[in-house]
C-alpha cells in the first residue's frame, strides 16, 4: 500500500481553511433554514387595489406579515384575473397543494365539500353584520371542519364578498315574472343555480372569466354579482339595469391548503395565521365602505339602479333551505345559528 506524506505547509494551510468552514458553516446554514417560503395567491378578479375583493385582501395580508416580522420570511405572489386558471381548477389546486391561497367566496368550495353550498341559500343571510354575529357564535366551524376533512383546505379567514349579489340584466327586473327567461349568470354551484331559477330566471352556470364575453355575444341576458366587482370587471359596459334583489350575502373566504400548512415552519405558523385573520377583518371593513361607492359609480356609467319586490322574490325562494336541510341533516345547526342571529 502507498502512502502520500503531507507537508508541514500544506497541513497548516489545510488546517486553517477546515477552521474557517466550521466558523463559517454555522452562518451558511442559518441563511440555508431561514430561505423565503414562497406561496402563491389566486383571485378570478381583475387586479384593482379597491374594488376587487382578491387584491384588497392581499395588499392587507402583506401589510400584515411585515408587521409581525415575516416580510422577509414569507413572499406572497399575487395572481389575478384567472392567472392561475378558471376558479374551479383554482379550487383543485389548493386542495391538491399545487397553489397555496386562494381568495374567493364560499360558492366555489361547495364543489368539492356540498355542506359549503348552505352559506349560498337564498335570503339566509339578511346581512354581513348578521353574517359576522353569526359565525361569532359558530355557524362558520362545521364548514371549515368539512372543508378540511372532505378537500384538504383550511380556511384561514372570512372576510365579505364586496356587497350583496344582485341581478344584473339587459332589461328591467322588478318582479319575478320579469326574471321569467332571462338567462342569468351564476357560479357553476348547485345552490346558487336553485336560487335564482326559483326566483324566476333561466339560471345559466357559467366560468367567471366566460361571463363578459357571453354578454357581448348575448348569451346570457346578465349576471347576479355585487357592484365593486360588476364596477372592477366593466359588466356595466354589457348590461344596463341592476335589480337590488340582494338574494345572497355571501362569505368572502381565504383558502389555503392544508398540504402548505403541513410543510410550513412551526415557527411562521402562528404570525402568518394572525396575519391572514387580520387581513380578513381590515377587507370586511373596506367591502362595507365601498359598497354604495361603487353603487354610485356604475349609475355614472349609465348603469339604471332597480327597486325591485325583494318580498316576492323571498317568498319564492323560502323552500330552499327546508329542501337542502332535508337533504343535508348536516346543515341544520349551521341554519339554526344563522337564524338565531337574525338582525
Amino acid at each position: 500500500m502507498k502512502t502520500r506524506s503531507v507537508s508541514r505547509r500544506a497541513f497548516l494551510k489545510s488546517s486553517k481553511a477546515a477552521a474557517a468552514w466550521v466558523a463559517l458553516s454555522p452562518a451558511i446554514i442559518g441563511r440555508a433554514q431561514a430561505a423565503t417560503l414562497k406561496l402563491k395567491c389566486s383571485s378570478s378578479l381583475p387586479n384593482d387595489p379597491k374594488y376587487a375583493n382578491g387584491r384588497v385582501y392581499y395588499d392587507n395580508l402583506v401589510k400584515y406579515l411585515k408587521a409581525n416580522g415575516l416580510g422577509e420570511q414569507i413572499e406572497v405572489a399575487f395572481f389575478p384575473d384567472n392567472q392561475l386558471g378558471q376558479e374551479i381548477d383554482v379550487i383543485n389546486s389548493v386542495k391538491l397543494g399545487v397553489i397555496d391561497l386562494m381568495v374567493s367566496g364560499s360558492s366555489i368550495s361547495a364543489n368539492l365539500v356540498p355542506l359549503v353550498g348552505t352559506f349560498d341559500l337564498g335570503y339566509l343571510f339578511s346581512s354581513f353584520q348578521q353574517q359576522t354575529r353569526a359565525f361569532d357564535a359558530g355557524a362558520s366551524r362545521p364548514i371549515e371542519e368539512a372543508l378540511l376533512k372532505g378537500a384538504n383546505i383550511r380556511i384561514v379567514s372570512w372576510a365579505y364578498n364586496f356587497g350583496a349579489r344582485s341581478v344584473l340584466a339587459k332589461k328591467p327586473v322588478k318582479t319575478p315574472e320579469d326574471l321569467a327567461g332571462l338567462k342569468i349568470r351564476t357560479l357553476p354551484n348547485p345552490v346558487i343555480t336553485e336560487c335564482l331559477r326559483l326566483m324566476g330566471a333561466a339560471a345559466t352556470p357559467l366560468a367567471f372569466g366566460e361571463i363578459y364575453t357571453a354578454l357581448q355575444a348575448g348569451v346570457l341576458d346578465g349576471l347576479e354579482h355585487d357592484p365593486p366587482t360588476i364596477l372592477a370587471s366593466k359588466f356595466y359596459e354589457t348590461s344596463k339595469h341592476y335589480a337590488l334583489t340582494q338574494h345572497i350575502f355571501s362569505p368572502l373566504a381565504t383558502y389555503f391548503s392544508d398540504t402548505t400548512f403541513n410543510r410550513m415552519d412551526p415557527k411562521l405558523r402562528e404570525g402568518f395565521l394572525d396575519a391572514a385573520k387580520k387581513a380578513g377583518a381590515d377587507t370586511r371593513n373596506h367591502g362595507l365602505s365601498v359598497e354604495k361607492e361603487a353603487l354610485a359609480l356604475i349609475v355614472e356609467k349609465g348603469v339604471t339602479v332597480v327597486e325591485c319586490d325583494k318580498e316576492a322574490f323571498r317568498k319564492r325562494v323560502l323552500p330552499q333551505t327546508d329542501n337542502f336541510v332535508k337533504a343535508r341533516p348536516e346543515a341544520k345547526p349551521v341554519v339554526d345559528m344563522i337564524r338565531a342571529t337574525q338582525a
